[in-house]
């Protein structure tokens, strides 16, 4: 008799995964980001202990379906541009190289079975000159990070390319993102000038407008 032991684990593992990625996917929809102000006193209580935890945070975050965009905005409005930057980019290595290895150990011998030689034409491209369209897929912002992660582990790529590619590819972007956040402040008190003065000009002219339009009247 065939021996399907070794095809029952691999679709385990790939039922597993589903659920990881389901699991990821209500925390992201259930559970809402911290807010700005208890954040930073739960930094200062905790000193370097709180920021190795929030490094975790941001990478275990990035395992789920969150927009990586608004991680590295919040990064930069709460610590500042430098202390976002590099959690935002060691936090976000994290995140794709645990979901590259969780995705790589459940469900890639399910994909190999289920793919067969079409995957196979797949991973010869990937392995050999796979750094390049992944450098690519990573600096397109449009391109979700977490989906790039575990389809990446579902591949034959290595995984010191897959880094390298990753690296690059998310530094130009934090550090606009990073840089927003950071700024956020200083655009709001600007944009709240720009408005006042706005109104006020307004204001200045509807008054002019009105008593230029009102009839006057003559002495009797």
């Amino acid at each position: 008799m065939p021996r399907t032991g070794g095809a029952d684990t691999a679709w385990v593992r790939a039922a597993l995964l589903v659920l990881v990625l389901a699991a990821g996917a209500v925390v992201a929809l259930t559970v809402d980001l911290p807010e700005v102000d208890v954040l930073r006193r739960w930094l200062r209580a905790a000193g370097p202990a709180g920021w190795a935890a929030l490094v975790g945070g941001v990478g275990l975050v990035l395992m789920a379906p969150v927009p990586r965009t608004a991680v590295s905005v919040l990064l930069g409005l709460v610590v500042g541009f430098v202390p976002g930057l590099l959690v935002a980019l060691t936090g976000a290595m994290l995140g794709a190289v645990l979901s590259f290895g969780v995705s790589r150990w459940l469900g890639r011998e399910a994909v190999t079975r289920l793919a067969g030689p079409r995957l196979e034409r797949l991973d010869r491209l990937l392995v050999d000159r796979g750094f390049v369209p992944l450098l690519v897929g990573r600096l397109i912002p449009v391109v979700p990070f977490v989906v790039l992660s575990y389809a990446s582990g579902l591949t034959a790529m290595r995984l010191l390319p897959y880094a390298g590619a990753t690296a690059l590819g998310i530094l130009p972007t934090t550090v606009v993102q990073v840089g927003v956040g950071a700024s956020a402040p200083a655009l709001v008190s600007s944009a709240t000038a720009a408005v006042a003065v706005a109104v006020v000009a307004l204001l200045a002219v509807a008054v002019v407008w009105f008593r230029r339009r009102r009839p006057r009247v003559s002495p009797s």
